[in-house]
């Protein structure tokens, strides 16, 4: 089976059943995604697809039919995207499990609204769980983000 990952065509040799975070982490190598709950409730794995935020433990990797982009893909010429390193500033992580798929939906959002308001952040990221807490520092860097990418632009 044949997918685009991180802008590069791999080959999975998987079944058309498989969720798609156990090829990518499995059979592409991308530990990005992470297992938290199995049943897309909490969104540590998420990835976005043709600019959407998705569950990839919910998604069959067969139904895969965009480009998936993971966390790893978001670094360029190793220089991060604007998320990460405001994610870095502002020191949003504690534990760090869920952090992979908060920056991805972050990354989804800053692709769709350039300058986010407090509510869009909160419908954007309110399908992604942080056990510690860091809802206010994820808030504030979705906005020095916002600022970041613009000031590339």
């Amino acid at each position: 089976m044949r997918l685009t990952v991180d802008g590069q065509e791999i080959e999975v040799d998987a079944e058309p059943d498989m969720p798609l975070l156990w090829a990518l982490r499995d059979l592409a190598g991308k530990t990005g995604p992470k297992f938290g709950c199995g049943v897309a409730a909490c969104g540590a794995c998420t990835v976005v697809i043709d600019g959407q935020p998705v569950r990839s433990c919910s998604i069959p990797v067969g139904d895969v039919s965009g480009s998936v982009t993971t966390i790893e893909g978001l670094v360029v010429d190793g220089k991060l995207h604007p998320v990460q390193q405001a994610w870095l500033e502002e020191q949003v992580a504690q534990c760090g499990y869920c952090q992979a798929g908060q920056i991805m939906s972050a990354y989804a959002l800053l692709e769709e609204i350039e300058s986010p308001t407090d509510e869009d952040i909160d419908n954007a990221m309110g399908g992604n769980l942080c056990r510690c807490g860091t809802y206010p520092r994820i808030r504030a860097a979705i906005k020095k983000a916002a600022n970041l990418k613009l000031a590339r632009a």
